[in-house]
């Protein structure tokens, strides 16, 4: 094979009289025989980016799935008939290439000159005995005659071994070019031939850095991806250019840099922005960038790592699991309390629970319970451990089931998910569209609950759930610490500023305004940042705390291990956070909204025929006021002071109208719960399911 390589090269020798004019001819000559090749890797490149948004949608629906993304990546390129080994073949041919064009460089008296085979080996011979310390085993011993030759130090030697026509034909053969000998070897030269290797290293970096702004295929890696080749084929070139001819460092410069032309060419004869849809691509591209955005980053040998991989297996070594509660963080288990505490209490059922926090309390109270089966799985595990789920019921405050990452079980359709919310307000306008849409039942805290789901269903035909209406434990057991709580009336009028995080907050917005309104009219004023906005603006709280640090009757707390405040205060000042329902609901005092832009998480909200209680509560529970009308704050909360009592019995008849099972709610959901658990074990057992 190496023989056409030679008859090529022979034949750019004879058109330039110059060898290094001829490598680079052969280079030319290369990159357009094997142009029809280069066509199709452009067209199969731009092909993949074409199916990137559908690959990410793949990883996004099966996120953690390995299997299912794989085999779900297959479907897809054996219906667009795309190849992911195209990137492969040209690696493969320049690697071919690359060995050819060794061989014939590092043997030109074989393939350029076409000397007889007995005339290499004279003249070999007579090198080896003439030239001190030269390997007789060498690849370059070719180039090492022809060098010695051309300097002229043993012309008697050589012509004597082959004859002066010979010998002629090797002196007059043209190994230089651009000042450098094509027959240095930098490693082994010396001296100027060490700016061999630098141009190997730059041409790489050179077509490197080109690649990654302008093929279509390489600018969408990651930068680890680009810039780790980039490094790595720099890497190689620098090695190889110290220890191969200069004449191969010479064809691999010649390539990169057509390599470069070719590429712009491709571009505007076969151009990837009419084929790709980048507005699609970047919306799923960020998508993806979320979800990996909770995935956790383990060092190696990571101990919780090796904790959850072991919890995973545990789970699943045991059979006939009939009840799963699960819990995203150790601050979700007081939506689950009193339902666990009912169930464990009356019941010897096995209770599951999986969190992926490994400080979770529920640890502790296994210790001490060994009905409750606790579960460290981080969120990675999570999406695998859900998709084989084997129970008999689930039971979720997480909504969005089977709309993103957390799928309903593969293993078992009959398993039965039940949602408990972790909010009293609109489900239709806080949560995002179909949050609901794929669980089988939800314990509904009240009637506008209910509502909403049942108007949801008609409004996109829907299959219809189970609605249970049970109220909101978590009430239950605010009003319940609160009736034992010791609550003296305050010296001052105490008005709670307590915002939320959203997007124009109070804190954002108004809060400088609005404290200079309370300021010296007699009210004690504290300020309860939300704890994010203690975590990422630092300046601002400082600048809050400086500016009426002399003034003792406002006060900024940022201390959240205790509720006392919450409960404490006269009136609550706060604008969409959910923590005016938890003030108001237990402590029956009113709350003052300031009126900032409404978060809304699903778009669609306006599509139910239904207003959302967040919207229309607001003037049931207290008033609402203008971000522009900060004037209008003293006499509203003068007003609230002024006729607590009429505000107490109107925010109590409307908590007992709009929430379900008052005091007994944990008991209504967990009787349910367990009926679900005998329920789908009889179904189980009889084969109806």
């Amino acid at each position: 094979m190496w023989g056409i390589f030679g008859t090529v090269m022979k034949w750019c020798y004879g058109i330039t009289d110059n060898y290094g004019l001829a490598i680079i001819l052969f280079t030319v000559f290369s990159k357009f025989v094997l142009l029809p090749l280069s066509v199709w890797v452009q067209k199969n490149s731009i092909k993949m980016v074409k199916l990137q948004p559908e690959i990410n949608r793949i990883k996004i629906d099966h996120y953690g799935d390995q299997d299912t993304i794989a085999e779900e990546q297959q479907k897809l390129f054996k219906r667009e008939k795309y190849s992911a080994l195209a990137s492969i073949i040209p690696l493969i041919m320049q690697i071919v290439l690359l060995m050819g064009v060794i061989e014939v460089i590092y043997h030109p008296m074989e393939y350029i000159l076409k000397m007889r085979d007995q005339d290499i080996a004279a003249l070999k011979t007579a090198a080896v005995s003439s030239i001190e310390g030269l390997d007789p085993e060498s690849g370059s011993l070719e180039l090492a005659v022809i060098d010695d030759i051309q300097s002229g130090e043993h012309t008697q030697v050589y012509e004597s071994a082959v004859g002066h026509e010979q010998y002629r034909i090797i002196e007059d053969m043209n190994m230089n070019f651009l000042g450098m000998n094509l027959g240095w070897i930098a490693g082994i030269t010396g001296g100027a031939a060490w700016i061999i290797p630098l141009l190997a290293g730059l041409s790489s970096w050179l077509l490197a850095y080109t690649q990654n702004k302008i093929n279509v295929l390489q600018a969408e890696q990651s930068k680890l991806n680009k810039y780790g080749m980039m490094a790595l084929s720099v890497g190689i070139s620098l090695y190889l250019g110290i220890f191969v001819a200069a004449g191969v460092v010479l064809y691999w410069v010649a390539s990169n840099l057509l390599a470069i032309v070719q590429q712009f060419l491709l571009n505007i004869a076969i151009n990837p922005n009419k084929y790709v849809d980048h507005e699609a691509l970047e919306k799923t591209r960020k998508e993806l960038a979320e979800l990996e955005k909770g995935k956790e980053k383990r060092r190696w040998n990571d101990p919780l790592a090796k904790r959850a991989k072991e919890d995973y297996k545990r789970f699943f070594s045991i059979g006939n699991k009939h009840l799963v509660f699960y819990s995203e963080s150790n601050g979700f288990f007081k939506y689950y309390r009193g339902t666990i505490d009912y169930i464990l209490k009356y019941t010897n059922i096995p209770l599951h629970y999986i969190t992926g926090d490994p400080n979770d309390g529920i640890f502790k109270m296994a210790e001490a319970n060994p009905q409750i089966h606790p579960y460290y799985i981080d969120s990675t595990s999570l999406i695998t451990l859900m998709m084989k789920m084997d129970a008999d019921v689930v039971v979720m405050t997480m909504p969005d089931l089977e709309n993103y990452q957390i799928k309903r079980s593969y293993v078992r359709k009959d398993t039965k998910y039940i949602y408990i919310p972790h909010c009293m307000d609109s489900l239709n306008m806080t949560m995002r569209k179909g949050s609901m849409d794929h669980f089988d039942a939800v314990l509904v805290t009240g009637k506008h609950h209910r509502e909403e789901i049942e108007k949801t269903e008609i409004a996109y035909n829907l299959p219809k759930k189970e609605i249970i209406d049970c109220g909101y434990p978590l009430l239950d057991d605010m009003r319940r610490d609160y009736a034992a709580m010791d609550i003296k009336a305050n010296e001052q009028p105490t008005v709670l500023i307590a915002p939320s995080w959203q997007k124009d907050n109070i804190v954002d917005s108004c809060l400088d305004e609005l404290l200079e309104q309370l300021q010296g009219r007699g009210y004690k004023v504290i300020v309860r940042p939300h704890p994010q906005h203690v975590r990422h603006m630092p300046e601002r709280m400082n600048q809050i705390r400086e500016r009426f640090k002399d003034d003792p009757d406002i006060e900024l707390q940022t201390d959240f291990t205790k509720n006392n405040t919450v409960y404490e205060a006269d009136v609550m000042i706060t604008d969409w956070s959910g923590i005016a329902y938890e003030y108001a609901y237990t402590t029956c005092r009113p709350v003052l909204f300031i009126d900032t832009p409404m978060k809304v998480m699903n778009p669609e909200y306006q599509k139910i025929d239904t207003v959302p209680i967040n919207i229309w509560m607001r003037d049931v529970i207290g008033a609402v006021v203008e971000p522009d009308r900060m004037e209008e704050v003293p006499e509203k909360i003068q007003y609230m002071l002024d006729h607590q009592e009429e505000y107490r019995k109107k925010i109590e008849g409307f908590v007992e109208d709009y929430v379900y099972h008052l005091g007994s709610s944990a008991e209504v959901g967990a009787r349910y719960i367990i009926d679900q658990v005998f329920s789908q074990t009889e179904k189980r057992i009889s084969g109806n399911v």
